[in-house]
Parts: C-alpha cells; structure tokens; sequence
C-alpha cells in the first residue's frame, strides 16, 4: 500500500475513539467536488510534492501509542483498491487497536473479505448520489453501490453512510429520491448528510462553488426525514 499522510492523533475520525488516521493514495473515483485532490494518483500526489510514508514507520509509531490509541481510521483516496490492505489491516488488529474503514463501496468482494476475517470494526461509506446518477457524478463508468449498502447492513459492525451536499449535483428533490431508495433498504437507514468544502477541488471549478447554509441544510434535513428520520447533520 501506499501511504500519504498520517494524522497522529483524531478524537473525529473514529466515533468514541482516540485514534491516528492513515491516508491511502489512489482512488478510483474522479468526483470533481473531491477535496482530496493531492491523494486521487500518485501523479497528483508527486505534484503536490508529498512524501509517501513507508509502512515500517507507520508501524513504528503505531508500536509506540498502541497503549494510548484505540484505534485507526484507514481513509484515503479509496483504501479499497490495494490488495494488500486485509494484511495492512491484520497487522492493525494484532497490535490490539481497532480498525475503521472509509470506503466509496466499490469493492464489496474486499469488503466481503474484510468483514469475515473480523479484521475491520467499523465502516463508512459515502454515498455520493442517485442510483441512476452514479456514473455522471464520480466521472467513471461504474454501478451505483448498492451490494456494498447491503453488505454493511448485514455485517453487524458499527456503520455510517454519508453523503457530501453540494450545490449544483445535490438539491432537496435529489436528495428526498436518494433517501426513497435508500428506505427501501433498510426502513431505519442511519445517512449523515455533510457539507460540501470549496477547497482542494479536484476541479477547480467547485472552488467558486458556494457550499450551502446551514439554514439550507436544515430545509433539505426537514423534507429527507420524512423517508428516513434518523438521517443527520455534519457541518465540516
């Protein structure tokens, strides 16, 4: 795996944990509204003139704050593409520590992988749009999710489904639809809805990009819980 950055100390990333986060380089999305611009390639990461991490210090460090983490937050880029990440993810476990996944869902069969080795404790997943829109919005020919939806459902783990809200992709209508589909999945359906960041785009475009209100958010928040009413708020 390649590994871009570390972030040695999170009380966010990993809900009731004190934890690092380890950043993945590559991704298989192209989202132009993707605030992770540095990590989508290895191209735009030597651009952007970081050092990728070796998995040796990775460890050392863990090695030294596994008595004071709880845990590690896997994220990325899209952790998922590496093949090498159930091993990444085993070391993690054998140290004690927990380990959280945030995933696109692209891959169910690693997902798959990961859950039955019970060598991930949580996972989040976005959800970037519609079903029908998938492909028109992360930019590739790819299907919408939906295995991946049902396969964290299933697994008994703690989950969280998020989808970043931005202007010009996402609107109230788009989202009520998103969460009709969603409903049909699970009726009791826990969806964070985040707030879109003008900054790091991956198209430039999306800087000038206004994200919306909290006000307007919460307009959006009042008509998407009358088909899931556990779906929340995250200001970022």
């Amino acid at each position: 795996m390649l590994l871009g950055g570390l972030q040695k100390t999170t009380l966010i990333d990993f809900p009731g944990r004190v934890a690092c986060t380890v950043f993945t380089i590559g991704c298989n999305f192209r989202c132009p509204f993707c605030h992770n611009k540095d990590l989508v390639s290895l191209k735009s990461f030597k651009k952007a003139k970081l050092e990728v991490i070796s998995e040796d210090y990775f460890f050392k460090f863990l090695e030294k704050r596994k008595k004071t983490l709880d845990g590690v937050c896997i994220t990325g880029g899209e952790p998922t593409i590496w093949i090498d990440l159930p091993d990444f993810c085993e070391k993690i476990k054998d140290l004690g520590l927990e380990v959280k996944l945030d995933t696109n869902g692209s891959n169910p069969k690693m997902l798959k992988e990961l859950v039955k080795k019970k060598i991930v404790d949580f996972i989040a997943m976005d959800i970037k749009t519609v079903f029908e829109d998938y492909s028109k919005v992360i930019k590739v020919k790819l299907p919408a999710p939906i295995e991946s939806i049902k396969l964290i459902l299933q697994s008994g783990l703690e989950y969280e489904f998020r989808t970043t809200v931005v202007p010009g992709i996402h609107d109230k209508k788009n989202l009520v639809c998103l969460a009709k589909q969603l409903r049909r999945l699970k009726t009791d359906f826990r969806w964070v809805l985040q707030q879109f960041q003008s900054k790091n785009c991956l198209d430039p475009a999306y800087l000038k990009t206004k994200p919306y209100s909290f006000r307007e958010m919460k307009a959006i928040l009042a008509d998407v819980c009358k088909w899931l009413p556990k779906t929340e708020i995250r200001e970022t």
